[in-house]
């Protein structure tokens, strides 16, 4: 009965509902962009640090992770081939590669830096990390000997250009300083002007001869798709059950992703919370204006024999039907323009310590539109109960009097 009542009333005062109706829909589609617009950089963040740093999975010795970037000689090890099969056998598996890492100094006959480097293997690497992009010169090749790659800031900072001499110096096995010279065949950029900055890249035969050792860092894992990442690397784990080796994601890799992640969903719980204030305050606007010029239908109601109770119930009802209206039209208003927004793109400027820009989208998910519509109902109900706890409280003597 209330819900009938309800809807009739609802239908009555055409006005009114459709002002509650684009208040309650207008927060939900902020919801719903703002949450995909965040879900879009969650995303190309973690493809970015995926295909131009960590790969997907890596697999070191235990502590290498922690304690490895002091010495990471200390934390070689030989893999043996029938691990590096089972591995690339894995489901989801794409490719795996073996890196070297090291620390140094690059010189260039007049200066030296500080420098992060590692040695690849070119062909699998230029396949995982799909966003390195070369700025100048070529990538590296299976076949080149002693060739460099230098990142952008750094080949910048040195002055180095396409076919220079750099030398890099290292501490190699046994505390030996072993010094190399090599030639600028290209420069490189991934998504971080920082780690640009300070890196250098050369072949996975040249990094061993530079620091004595024919070992091995880590090997590096690409997957076919990201969202495979939680069981391809619960099965590399099993892989390595009863050895001193361990797999770690790219998650949990990247200090950096998850402290952004945390950051961006601080600001997005402020953002829910605003847009439920607002859309409360919308509501709650909309319902006490249409519950005062309906005062005098409540107050006859009450003289008729209808319960307090009724009045509330019968207010709340209508707040109920309000609010799943509006949600599902704010959820498909919301839903269309986030497809005709992607469909267009976001043109953005590159992030803070970034050196590209990218193109945003609005990424719909079951999760984000449903919190979206649960916020704007939640918000419809609340700002309802108020008001109409007021009125039905009202003397009926006080109620008639605003019919008269």
């Amino acid at each position: 009965m209330y819900f009938r009542l309800a809807f009739r009333n609802i239908l009555r005062q055409r006005t009114r509902s459709a002002v509650t109706l684009i208040a309650i829909a207008f927060g939900i589609v902020a919801l719903v962009l703002s949450g995909g617009f965040i879900a879009d950089i969650f995303v190309q963040l973690g493809e970015a640090i995926v295909h131009s740093q960590t790969g997907h999975i890596q697999v070191s010795r235990k502590g290498y992770r922690t304690d490895g970037a002091r010495n990471p000689i200390d934390y070689m090890f030989a893999p043996e081939q029938r691990l590096i099969d089972a591995i690339g056998n894995t489901p989801g598996v794409a490719q795996v590669g073996r890196r070297v890492s090291f620390q140094g100094l690059i010189g260039n006959g007049k200066r030296d830096l500080p420098v992060v480097g590692e040695g690849i293997e070119p062909t699998v690497e230029s396949e995982i990390g799909s966003q390195i992009r070369i700025t100048a010169g070529r990538d590296l090749r299976d076949d080149d000997s002693f060739g460099i790659l230098l990142g952008d800031g750094l080949a910048s900072t040195l002055g180095l250009e396409i076919g220079d001499s750099a030398s890099i110096m290292v501490n190699a096995v046994g505390g030996a300083v072993n010094v190399l010279d090599f030639k600028v065949i290209g420069n490189f950029q991934s998504f971080s002007k920082e780690f640009d900055a300070r890196a250098v890249r050369i072949g996975l035969g040249d990094a061993q001869e530079l620091l004595y050792e024919q070992g091995i860092n880590t090997i590096v894992v690409g997957l076919a798709d990201t969202k495979l990442t939680g069981t391809a690397t619960a099965a590399v784990q099993a892989l390595l059950a009863g050895t001193d080796l361990e797999a770690l994601d790219w998650q949990e890799l990247s200090d950096f992703y998850g402290k952004t992640v945390a950051l961006y969903e601080r600001q997005f719980f402020v953002l829910q919370a605003i847009v439920l204030f607002m859309v409360i305050l919308s509501v709650a606007n909309s319902v006490n204006m249409s519950l005062y010029e309906r005062l005098g239908e409540f107050g006859t109601m009450l003289a008729i024999g209808n319960r307090r109770r009724d009045l509330f119930n019968l207010m709340l009802a209508e707040s109920v039907v309000l609010g799943i209206v509006g949600a599902c039209l704010g959820a498909l208003l919301g839903i269309s323009l986030a497809f005709l927004i992607s469909s267009i793109g976001i043109p953005m400027p590159p992030p803070p310590s970034a050196n590209v820009g990218y193109t945003a989208k609005i990424i719909v998910t079951p999760t984000n539109v449903l919190s979206a519509m649960g916020i704007g109902f939640l918000a419809t109900v609340l700002a309802t109960v108020l008001p109409a706890k007021r009125v039905a409280g009202t003397q009926v003597v006080d109620a008639l009097r605003q019919a008269v």
